[in-house]
């Protein structure tokens, strides 16, 4: 298969917002290599029992993704941001799910790995993951946005700051401040 340009995907991108179903089918088998490594890079971490597997997690992320009919694609970087968004709110929903079928047994964990881990190498609970991140959402919306990017988007620093419209210092200074307040928050849940 031939490499797909960014700029097709964008025009498409473009076709689709303005109301083109055609554009939306024609894209979809385009970055579906991309969707399915996306799923795997949210997958890789998680426990070795985990039930979604990457092919469900972006049929429903695409279930998702064509309910959103009103949205105004970018670029190819915000459709995988927001693809990666819906995937990260599609674990946490399963993840609430199994554990409210458990009464509070055995959470879902996932291993955040070096190259976006938090100072050390750890299991981290994603439901708990889930609430630290909303919380440093109403510190500080950008700083969680980040860590949604960079984590669950597997987006490189350079397309999380072009993404966000801010340099690649600014996003490296605030990766690594929400790296830190996110920790610390994890680290007291532990207690």
């Amino acid at each position: 298969m031939r490499p797909v340009s960014s700029s097709q995907v964008t025009e498409l991108l473009l076709q689709w917002s303005q109301g083109n179903p055609a554009a939306r089918e024609t894209l979809i088998p385009l970055v579906y290599d991309e969707l399915r490594r996306l799923a795997r890079q949210c997958l890789a971490s998680q426990r070795p029992d985990h039930t979604l597997q990457s092919t469900a997690l972006v049929h429903e992320a695409y279930v998702r993704l064509v309910k959103h009919s009103s949205v105004h694609w970018e670029n190819r970087v915000h459709f995988f941001a927001v693809a990666a968004q819906l995937m990260r709110r599609i674990l946490v929903d399963h993840a609430r799910k199994r554990l409210a079928a458990k009464r509070g047994g055995n959470r879902l964990t996932l291993t955040l790995d070096d190259a976006i881990a938090l100072p050390k190498k750890r299991e981290l609970d994603l439901v708990a993951l889930d609430d630290a991140l909303n919380e440093l959402a109403e510190l500080d919306q950008r700083q969680s946005h980040i860590v949604e990017l960079r984590f669950f988007g597997g987006l490189s620093i350079e397309d999380a700051s072009h993404q966000l419209g801010i340099s690649p210092a600014t996003v490296k200074r605030e990766w690594a401040t929400a790296r830190t307040w996110l920790y610390q928050q994890m680290s007291q849940g532990e207690r």
